[in-house]
């Protein structure tokens, strides 16, 4: 039981969190919507901040997951998988509960780089390049690092506008920047 209230609490901060924002959503609200009391908050998670941290830790842990498995049943090489990214973005962008990216947005509400939220955010989109690194390195291009970085900012810049004007169509215009970058380096030119 324990162990189901924990859960209890985290699923309905992570909620409150994407929907509401970190900082606008208090203590008070998740309590009351996860049915519990201050007491058994406060048992599990001893601060507020450590709840954000555990959010953003499983976010993490589930985006990514479901992400990589959505790009790996659109396509099978490399070079399709780094444009499948963008297919599986505009998808994601287009369900009614989109509220832009969770590490953007925890990143933006904690600006302070050493902040811990600020951090977590950060090493999400580290982790989301590497991915993006490792694919565009199996498709032999040269300096996969750098092309992780201008695909990450494509994706980051779609996010972003998507979550501003709804059904921009961001997604679709940042793959096809994505591909005018993958035939440059494809080609050999930078």
């Amino acid at each position: 039981m324990a162990r189901n209230l924990k859960e209890q609490i985290l699923e309905t901060a992570s909620r409150l969190f994407y929907c509401q924002g970190i900082k606008a959503t208090g203590v008070e609200a998740i309590v009351k919507a996860a049915g519990t009391t201050k007491m058994s908050f406060y048992k599990y998670f001893p601060s507020k901040d450590e709840l954000v941290i555990a959010f953003l830790r499983k976010r993490d842990k589930d985006f990514t997951y479901w992400f990589v498995e959505q790009v790996d049943c659109k396509a099978e090489q490399p070079i399709d998988k780094l444009l499948a990214i963008f297919d599986v973005l505009g998808e994601w962008m287009e369900i009614p509960e989109f509220r832009g990216c969770a590490f953007i947005n925890a990143a933006a509400e904690f600006p302070l780089e050493g902040n811990p939220v600020h951090r977590v955010s950060a090493e999400f989109y580290d982790q989301f390049r590497r991915y993006i690194s490792n694919l565009a390195g199996q498709c032999g291009i040269e300096a996969p690092e750098s092309l992780a970085l201008q695909l990450s900012l494509l994706v980051e810049g779609a996010i972003v506008s998507e979550q501003m004007k709804r059904h921009s169509g961001a997604a679709e215009l940042a793959k096809q920047a994505a591909g005018v970058l993958l035939q440059s380096r494809l080609s050999g030119a930078d």
